[in-house]
């Protein structure tokens, strides 16, 4: 019986040592995205991660006899994306353009796939496009939008999103809500990728464009650190955790070898 409550005991705290380990995991991934935030406060219309924890069943406890007597849980993290609106402020370029709503601007990525951002400082190409500032085409409603570089006229953004030069009318700037935004995959430099028709992509109607307007990115740097100083000291408890059970499991295994 000895011998049997010395091998149950190591075992549960192998258990507390895989806890957390998880634990650790789990708050070194919140570190992740923390760090993805603060990378992102300065790119206009960045939108913020946000960490949840929950517990997931890992097994179940036993004594002696072999009842059972709980169940052994460890911690999950996961993440979602904060799609709230950021600040809009105006720039004094005319070229600038903020959604106000939950619409995003549609982008053409070089492998022809399109992209989406809250991201409007735009600019013109060498060919008269309007572009963003990693050069990829703005989509519009007849295609890319193109000015004439020889026209002295001012460049019209109406809040529905129609484009004019002086009397022309290019188009109009493609703005798409979703229905779903769980949908939307965030990458790198304030582009989304939407999953298909999961996402319900529609054309724009609670939403419009504001010329001459950049929206800040929805992180906030001081709420950022403050996560980032949390996460670390759940991390380093975690880490003592399981140096003080990784001793404590070897001191039992110790006594246990030497049990007759």
């Amino acid at each position: 019986m000895e011998v049997a409550q010395s091998l149950l005991i190591v075992g549960r705290m192998e258990v507390s040592l895989y806890s957390a380990a998880a634990a650790m995991n789990a708050t070194e991934r919140w570190q992740d995205l923390v760090a993805d935030n603060l990378s992102s406060t300065s790119v206009p219309g960045a939108r913020q991660q946000e960490i949840s924890f929950s517990s997931v069943q890992a097994g179940v406890a036993s004594d002696v006899s072999g009842s059972t007597g709980g169940n052994f849980v460890m911690p999950l993290a996961g993440s979602s994306i904060n799609f709230s609106q950021g600040n809009i402020t105006p720039s004094g370029n005319n070229l600038d353009m903020a959604v106000e709503g939950p619409g995003f601007f549609s982008v053409q990525l070089p492998d022809g796939s399109t992209a989406y951002t809250r991201d409007g400082e735009f600019r013109l190409n060498t060919q008269g496009q309007l572009t963003t500032k990693q050069g990829y085409p703005v989509a519009s409603d007849g295609g890319t939008l193109s000015f004439d570089p020889n026209n002295s006229a001012p460049i019209n953004v109406s809040p529905e999103g129609e484009v004019s030069q002086g009397a022309d009318t290019k188009g109009k700037i493609s703005v798409t809500e979703f229905g779903n935004l769980k949908a939307l995959t965030m990458g790198s430099g304030g582009f989304f990728q939407a999953d298909g028709a999961l996402a319900q992509p529609k054309p724009a109607t609670a939403s419009h464009v504001r010329q001459g307007f950049v929206e800040a990115s929805n992180t906030s740097p001081t709420l950022a650190m403050a996560s980032l100083i949390t996460s670390m000291r759940m991390f380093e408890t975690n880490q003592k955790v399981m140096t003080m059970q990784s001793d404590r499991m070897t001191k039992a295994i110790t006594e246990l070898s030497g049990t007759t």
